[in-house]
């Protein structure tokens, strides 16, 4: 199985025509598939796993770094900083000094989609992507999706049907060995909207801790 796809994959004719029209635009950006972020401890040190949507046009898809350069990564890094998934100083570029600990990011669509709305298509064609991603890590024991999409696609790499596992904030399942904690996606729109609260999102990663961290509960509505 391919684990990353290519520079310039054309597996999705949509997205492959965005970038390339965003290329002639703006050459100095990424514009290409978003590699996942890495934790500095190397893959077996990976015990979380955060599930996004895609790269935003201004954000990922501009730096090369899942959730950097827009809203979205200033509310993610900043609340991981907090519960130790993180460290150094997040400023919203690829070659700041920020580092993932014990963690790592990828999103469900590797390719920035028109309007951030991939098709099902397009999801469905970038979980080869995603599955390998899920595998690589050997002493991985949670994942966190944000928004309906990434989790639901994360259920599907997981072998696992939806309907077993339904999406919902605050909401934990256990598949296997692994715990999966959802939430809203940190979005600006949903923050704007009140949605999402930074509070509401820092309980998620609360409880996360609190897990990995052999504390008893989750601190969350329980087995979806």
């Amino acid at each position: 199985m391919i684990s990353e796809p290519s520079p310039d994959c054309a597996i999705c004719p949509r997205l492959h025509a965005f970038i390339a029209e965003w290329r002639d635009k703006e050459p100095d950006w990424h514009n290409a598939p978003v590699p996942p972020f890495l934790a500095s401890g190397g893959d077996d040190s990976v015990q979380l796993l955060i599930v996004g949507l895609a790269p935003g046009l201004r954000g990922a898809n501009r730096t090369g770094r899942p959730f950097t350069g827009d809203y979205a990564g200033d509310l993610l890094y900043r609340t991981l900083g907090d519960f130790g998934f993180a460290r150094g100083k997040f400023e919203a570029r690829p070659d700041d000094s920020l580092e993932l600990v014990g963690a790592a990011i990828v999103n469900a669509v590797r390719c920035v989609p028109p309007e951030n709305k991939p098709t099902g298509a397009e999801i469905n064609h970038c979980r080869q992507f995603l599955t390998p991603v899920i595998r690589r890590f050997p002493n991985l024991r949670a994942i966190v999706t944000l928004g309906t999409i990434a989790h639901q696609s994360t259920i599907r790499a997981l072998g696992k049907p939806v309907s077993k596992y339904p999406f919902g904030h605050a909401r934990m399942g256990i598949i296997d060995d692994l715990r999966i904690f959802s939430s809203y996606h940190c979005s600006r729109y949903n923050t704007n909207t009140g949605v999402l609260t930074e509070q509401m999102f820092r309980d998620v990663f609360r409880s996360v801790r609190d897990f990995l961290d052999g504390k008893a509960g989750t601190g969350l509505d329980g087995k979806a």
